[in-house]
């Protein structure tokens, strides 16, 4: 088969709540190869466990079948490769959910690639006798002193497991925890022929996908710079990867859609979620963001070229979560006169009233909205304001203490400072909290599994 000039990959989601039009548009608003979607979060791992143990049909992105259910037509006769993270933890029940829409729909043949084996919780106990602690990578804890309250564990797989299920003609490609990036990367692998030495084109594929992973923030949303002169952000078109066998990239939107692509909007997404810019590691690869050469190429046009990579890692980061407690949060408004007096004044009497009554906790954070809730102590203060919102968290492991926090704030509307409105939030209840732990694993130790499967 003849090598494609270039693969046009757009991106769908930026996350699990994004612009629910997006991926419709991209699929419909212009030519597209390949449609990714990002909708997991460190956080979303252990809800998503937490369904799949009260159901086990659960455990994935609910919000995909309703897109798939919009798209499907349009993918099938445009022949658009859909990847995505959305199968959570439980893939093969979110691949099963999306053939009885095709069912409905009197589709035959779709073939659908899971790729799993990211989902660890299960092993833990094992690894951990045979001597693998998956400790903290950020405070060096041993994972024994949480494993009572794990509630999930799960490795980042790169893109070459995706690109084998393309290989193998999957149609729509399901993941479990992979990474962000991984979902750009794995088309090029597929189409060009990339090598797990091919470093640079790698590096340039991953960059790709750094740039794509945001949805709308590349392409004009949450913009900085210039925020006020980006045109019908109504109507923002995600991004759009044009990618070239030698890793040249051209980062574009669909003609017609708003929103803005320039080096500007491009460079502020590059910043976004980095630690080392010389060294983003990756399963695949480590890219070198000082390496990145930008240049604008055309109307909404950027072009992305001379990316440098270094050989991959030994090892797969694992992100866990387990329960560290509780927490609550509570709102209250004051209005004019002298708002934010007011305001301080209530959180000084409740601090007051929980202390007197014994209750200690781990972390009281007050802010207050419409003054400092942004920039903390940096904000300057004001000469008057008409209203602020009053709003206090607390965290701690006794449940009482967090319990006591919320019957201690709704009074405050009689028991405290004049002219609280009725833009309370009312009492707030204690939730839990879910922690996030990071570690390292030998690429040994986790081996993702390919299944492709065609609906009869």
């Amino acid at each position: 088969m003849k090598q494609k000039e270039f693969i046009r990959i757009a991106s769908g989601q930026g996350y699990w709540g994004d612009l629910p039009q997006a991926p419709y548009w991209q699929v419909s608003k212009g030519p597209t190869d390949y449609l990714v979607m990002d909708y997991l979060a460190e956080v979303t791992m252990s809800i998503l466990q937490k369904q799949k143990s009260r159901d086990p049909k659960l455990g994935y992105a609910k919000d995909l079948l309703l897109v798939i259910e919009q798209i499907l037509p349009i993918i099938l006769e445009k022949n658009i490769k859909v990847i995505t993270n959305g199968g959570g933890v439980n893939p093969q029940a979110c691949r099963d959910a999306i053939f009885e829409i095709a069912r409905k729909a009197g589709v035959k043949g779709l073939k659908i690639g899971v790729v799993y084996g990211d989902d660890i919780y299960g092993r833990i106990d094992q690894l951990l006798e045979a001597g693998h602690d998956l400790k903290n990578m950020d405070t060096g804890e041993s994972l024994r002193t949480v494993r009572d309250r794990l509630q999930s564990a799960n490795v980042y797989f790169g893109a070459f497991p995706i690109a084998d299920a393309l290989r193998q003609g999957a149609q729509i490609v399901l993941t479990g925890r992979a990474t962000d990036t991984g979902l750009t990367l794995a088309p090029m692998i597929h189409e060009f022929g990339w090598s797990e030495r091919d470093y640079d084109k790698l590096a340039a594929g991953i960059v790709a996908g750094h740039i794509l992973e945001c949805g709308g923030q590349s392409s004009g949303g949450n913009f900085l710079k210039d925020w006020r002169n980006v045109p019908d952000l109504a109507n923002i078109g995600f991004p759009i990867a044009e990618a070239h066998p030698d890793g040249t990239v051209y980062i574009t939107k669909h003609d017609g859609t708003g929103g803005l692509v320039s080096v500007d909007t491009i460079k502020e997404q590059l910043l976004y979620e980095i630690g080392d810019p010389r060294e983003y590691i990756t399963p695949e690869v480590i890219a070198d963001f000082t390496s990145i050469n930008l240049e604008q190429a055309g109307e909404n046009r950027v072009r992305v070229f001379d990316i440098k990579g270094k050989p991959a890692t030994d090892s797969y980061k694992v992100s866990m979560a387990y329960s560290d407690g509780f927490y609550a949060i509570g709102t209250l408004t004051y209005g004019w006169p002298d708002a934010l007096e007011k305001a301080q004044a209530a959180d000084k009497i409740m601090r007051q009233r929980l202390e007197d009554l014994g209750y200690k906790y781990d972390e009281f954070h007050t802010e207050f909205l419409g003054y400092n809730s942004c920039h903390g102590p940096l904000s300057p203060m004001p000469s008057e304001l008409n209203e602020v919102v009053l709003r206090v968290a607390v965290r701690g492991k006794d449940r009482e203490a967090i319990d006591a926090f919320g019957r201690q704030l709704v009074p405050l509307v009689l028991t405290g400072p004049p002219t609280v409105t009725g833009f309370g939030a009312g009492r707030p209840k204690p939730q839990d909290v879910v922690a996030y732990w990071p570690a390292l694993i030998s690429k040994e130790l986790a081996k993702p599994v390919v299944e492709v499967t065609a609906l009869k």
